[in-house]
């Protein structure tokens, strides 16, 4: 019998197939997601209506990985949540197995190449570099040196009209109560390496619009977070008679989606200078004020639109006066659940809620600039249904079931993406050092003296 380590067990993982590796899974067991490539043994398992990731990989870092996601997780921090690590697997002859570390599958998130593959403006790549780049400040922010920075290990999730990223993959991760500017900057190289390459891979693919450079585009994730990072962090310097600028900081801050909740205020001994620097800052502004006042829980970009539409559904209203709890559960009853009603059954795995809410607000706004009227927020959210959202991709969706157009290519295996497509031709290649065919090796090769006679020669 296995043995389960979990602090939100699910005893319903109890009777699967764990005697078996992972990859000979039953397809009884398993669903197929769109997910990328990994070096790891990974299936999506579902029991029930729950959906999970299961990565198979040695004790030392499935235990400390899950460790690592727990405690991102208890931060509030942007990852996959962590919810057991299955160990003492035997095979049925006997034979050891590697432990399972399940993570909760993150609904309507997709990774950055399934997003390449179905094209990708370089609008939408900027966008989700940027995403990328507000993750790696919130982790170096909370103490979390990643370790292993790249596109590979990041989900991606709709933010109104930006993206959020997600931590999926924390096993060189370090949690520490501070970062140092070194720790910083080994993050950053990694992420420099690791960045290039995948671009590199995408452009060889022709999954990279022409337009974007491989370099370039490096470059500018780098300078992104640097600028950033100055923001949230870097010690400013004013006049005496210049106090309005330590309200425009903080404002500042909010509009990146980040509270101020402790500030370094040193003033000269005859007040001429005035010197602030943000000692403590929180992710999370607009998501945290949405769930105080509605108990609607948002990406950051989502929430800040719902805001600013109750703040417009107030003023329209005459509801000034109210008390903004009031207000917010009108709007939550008038505005929002109508909207969310409205939406058929089968249309729900295509968007969630809160995005859905956004994009019926831009379908709004545009509707009404070519009839030049206010339209009405549900006449508005049906047409955006006929007109939308029927003919987006379901991005809940199983890769198995949805037919393919004539331009896609079928995976040969829909639970494997490194397996290939089921049409190609030409073999897989195949790893030397896993199939033991790697070529005799001069047994003097890695002999220092012999290298150092050889050179002398």
């Amino acid at each position: 019998m296995p043995r389960f380590l979990s602090s939100r067990p699910d005893s319903r993982l109890i009777p699967l197939p764990w005697q078996l590796p992972l990859e000979t899974w039953p397809k009884e067991a398993l669903v197929a997601l769109p997910r990328g490539i990994s070096r790891h043994v990974v299936r999506f398992i579902k029991v029930g209506n729950s959906v999970y990731a299961a990565k198979e990989v040695i004790a030392t870092l499935a235990l400390h990985e899950y460790r690592i996601l727990t405690d991102l997780h208890r931060l509030s921090t942007p990852a996959v949540e962590p919810v057991a690590v299955v160990t003492d697997r035997f095979d049925e002859q006997g034979i050891p197995l590697d432990p399972v570390l399940i993570t909760k599958h993150l609904e309507f998130s997709l990774p950055y190449r399934v997003l390449f593959d179905q094209g990708v403006r370089p609008a939408t790549v900027t966008r989700l570099v940027d995403a990328m780049v507000v993750l790696l400040a919130r982790l170096h922010l909370i103490g979390c040196h990643w370790g292993d920075v790249s596109l590979s290990n990041v989900l991606f999730r709709r933010d109104a009209s930006e993206f959020a990223a997600y931590l999926v993959d924390a096993e060189t991760a370090e949690l520490h109560p501070t970062l140092t500017n070194g720790q910083r900057a080994n993050d950053l190289e990694i992420a420099r390496i690791n960045l290039y390459g995948e671009f590199c891979d995408l452009e060889a693919g022709r999954m990279l619009d022409s337009s974007l450079d491989p370099k370039t585009l490096v470059e500018s994730i780098l300078a992104r977070y640097r600028d950033l990072w100055a923001e949230l962090t870097g010690a400013e310097e004013f006049s005496g008679d210049e106090t309005y600028r330590i309200e425009n900081r903080v404002r500042r801050l909010n509009a990146l989606g980040f509270d101020v909740a402790e500030l370094d205020l040193q003033t000269t001994p005859d007040g001429s200078t005035i010197r602030i620097q943000p000692k403590v800052v929180d992710a999370g502004h607009h998501s945290r004020r949405l769930l105080r006042l509605t108990g609607l829980d948002a990406e950051e970009n989502q929430a800040r639109r719902m805001l600013n539409d109750m703040a417009t559904y107030r003023w329209a209203t005459g509801q000034q006066q109210e008390d903004e709890a009031v207000v917010a559960h009108r709007w939550l009853t008038e505005c929002f659940q109508p909207v969310v009603n409205a939406v058929p059954p089968e249309l729900r795995g295509k968007r969630d809620f809160a995005q859905i809410f956004h994009e019926v607000l831009d379908y709004r706004w545009y509707q009404s600039q070519r009839e030049s009227r206010e339209v009405p927020l549900l006449e508005a959210t049906h047409g955006y249904i006929n007109d939308v959202l029927r003919s987006l991709p379901d991005e809940r969706r199983t890769l198995t079931q949805v037919a393919p157009h004539a331009d896609e290519r079928l995976p040969a295996n829909p639970f494997d993406p490194s397996a290939g497509f089921a049409e190609d031709d030409e073999p897989l290649p195949q790893d030397p050092w896993a199939t033991g065919e790697m070529p005799a090796v001069d047994p003097n090769f890695l002999d220092i003296d012999a290298l150092r006679a050889r050179a002398k020669k």
